[in-house]
């Protein structure tokens, strides 16, 4: 008798984790019974790609976008919800034109703007006049109340921000631009978006947590997945919440950081990085079938 193993047998999957709440098992059994009714949605920066100092440089992990693609065809759809320009996200990401990924729609401007693969196109409404406003004002404004060295602005087309990260002390930049920016964005009727040392100046009404519950009721999804790392992510986890509480299981993935303990003490899983949620994808992706259910 041979004492090799039989290869005509498919390989055993990798181990899923087993998430921390009632809550998280019952939205990862919903999904893996379902699949095809299933939406799965994820944050960009700092989720799908590592955070970089320089946010146009930041860019997908190079194996995030295949493991996407092998587990798409298997569920309803995926969604990116993130804050930046839908159009940056998809060039960032490089998920324009790769099979597998035909159903994939980026929701940007926390859902302002939206992507659809099928089209390649992007659909979004009038700019709000509050961000050109803001933009005018924002360099003066911050040499007004005290220079930081190493803090920079961002524009983002449909909001602005500024970031902490190369300050010589990101905190201390952080906290002490919170309370002015706030003002100044109140006076042009935008809100403060507090995020991974970085204040953005955006539009009221639309977060990731309406975007996000708005897909899922569109698709008529039976449960959801949303996987982030940041303050941004927070109404996302909410929505989710909400979701189950209306009978539609979900699972909150914190893509860990010891800079967001908030959103991780809410997750019912927490993974090491892109890289661990690219592993988290591939297990799964394991447990459903070709076909899906």
């Amino acid at each position: 008798m041979s004492s090799h193993p039989d290869s005509s047998r498919p390989p055993m999957p990798t181990p899923l984790p087993t998430p921390a709440t009632q809550a998280g098992r019952d939205g990862l059994d919903a999904l893996l019974a379902r699949p095809r009714r299933a939406v799965l949605a994820f944050d960009f920066d700092g989720t799908l790609a590592p955070i970089v100092p320089d946010p146009e440089q930041a860019r997908a992990h190079p194996d995030a976008v295949p493991a996407l693609a092998a587990l798409a065809p298997k569920v309803a759809s995926l969604a990116v919800v993130t804050g930046r320009p839908a159009g940056v996200a998809v060039r960032h990401g490089g998920f324009a034109g790769v099979p597998g990924l035909e159903h994939l729609v980026v929701l940007g401007h926390y859902g302002a703007e939206r992507w659809d693969a099928l089209s390649g196109a992007v659909t979004a409404p009038a700019p709000h006049p509050g961000v050109a406003a803001v933009r005018a004002e924002l360099p003066g404004f911050l040499d007004e109340i005290g220079s930081w060295r190493g803090t920079w602005i961002e524009e983002k087309g449909r909001a602005v921000a500024v970031h902490t990260r190369r300050a010589e002390d990101p905190q201390a930049a952080f906290e002490a631009l919170r309370e002015p920016l706030t003002e100044l964005a109140a006076r042009h009727d935008l809100i403060v978006e507090p995020g991974r040392m970085v204040l953005e100046l955006r539009p009221p009404g639309m977060d990731k947590g309406v975007a996000l519950t708005e897909y899922v009721r569109e698709v008529a999804a039976e449960s959801v997945l949303y996987c982030g790392d940041d303050l941004g992510d927070i109404p996302a986890f909410a929505a989710v919440d909400k979701l189950r509480s209306d009978g539609v299981p979900g699972l909150l993935v914190c893509v860990g950081s010891s800079e967001v303990r908030e959103l991780a003490d809410r997750a019912d899983l927490v993974v090491d990085g892109p890289e661990g949620l690219v592993r988290l994808l591939t297990a799964m992706t394991g447990y459903i079938s070709p076909s899906g259910a």
